[in-house]
């Protein structure tokens, strides 16, 4: 039989959850020689596998050369978009890099690193269309969209009358089509896209001014991991690293 203080700890460990794991601090990582990244590997360009089943994208690539800024190895340990980051609250990885939108509620749990990646809100139109110029051109005008985003409340804010779809690949070969107008859509997507069919008969016309970023997530009270991480963003972007993966995948600088 186990000691009574063995099972009181253990119950008073399930009652506030095993959650509490002590994250790994930066001296830690560095002594390990490893950076435990968390990604889905199902989410092209940012972090997938290529036809040979090697992980790779945009993310795959800044987590490698942050990784590298250590002075460690990275090791990526695949998820569920669902839990990924409750991976970072169990110390299963070190940082979860993934595309993660930096947004308040985030930031009241986890902490991020500066912003290595925006997105904006792009309006995209056949190449030979020269009547909508604006968000403002959409009004009477189709746009497809997927109904329940915030890109398809944009075009409807805008006047455009919305043809539903199931993302943003089907939106494009609408407008191709002739069968919308328009699409409202991710701009990362629509450079993802042209760099990979760069004669498709597309052009982006706009861009909404605000943008959403995403960052490095962490847990909270690592200021020293935080801080390297943040000088690793600033050397790869001041001798031209970040520059070359932002081409690699975007065809341009994909910062701000």
């Amino acid at each position: 039989m186990k000691p009574v203080r063995t099972l009181i700890a253990i119950a008073t460990l399930a009652a506030f959850g095993a959650g509490a794991a002590q994250a790994a601090t930066l001296a830690e990582i560095q002594k390990a020689g490893v950076f435990r990244v968390g990604t889905e590997g199902t989410y092209p360009p940012f972090t997938y596998h290529d036809a040979s089943g090697n992980l790779t994208g945009f993310d795959v690539d800044i987590a490698r050369a942050i990784a590298a800024k250590l002075g460690v190895k990275v090791e990526f340990l695949e998820g569920r978009w669902d839990g990924l980051i409750a991976g970072i609250d169990a110390d299963r990885y070190d940082a979860v890099i993934n595309e993660v939108g930096i947004t308040d509620a985030r930031k009241k749990k986890y902490d991020f690193s500066e912003p290595y990646i925006a997105s904006k809100a792009a309006l995209i139109v056949r190449s030979d269309d020269d009547t909508i110029k604006s968000f403002a051109d959409l009004k009477g005008k189709t746009a497809a969209q997927s109904l329940s985003s915030n890109f398809g409340q944009i075009a409807k804010d805008n006047g455009a009358d919305l043809i539903g779809t199931d993302g943003f690949a089907q939106s494009i070969a609408l407008v191709i089509q002739h069968r919308a107008d328009a699409t409202v859509n991710d701009s990362l997507s629509y450079l993802d896209f042209k760099k990979h069919k760069p004669n498709a008969p597309v052009k982006l016309v706009a861009t909404l001014p605000n943008a959403d970023y995403s960052g490095v997530i962490i847990a909270k009270n690592q200021p020293k991991l935080l801080a390297a991480i943040n000088t690793a963003l600033d050397e790869m972007k001041a001798d031209g690293t970040y520059l070359k993966i932002s081409q690699k995948y975007f065809g341009e600088d994909v910062s701000k």
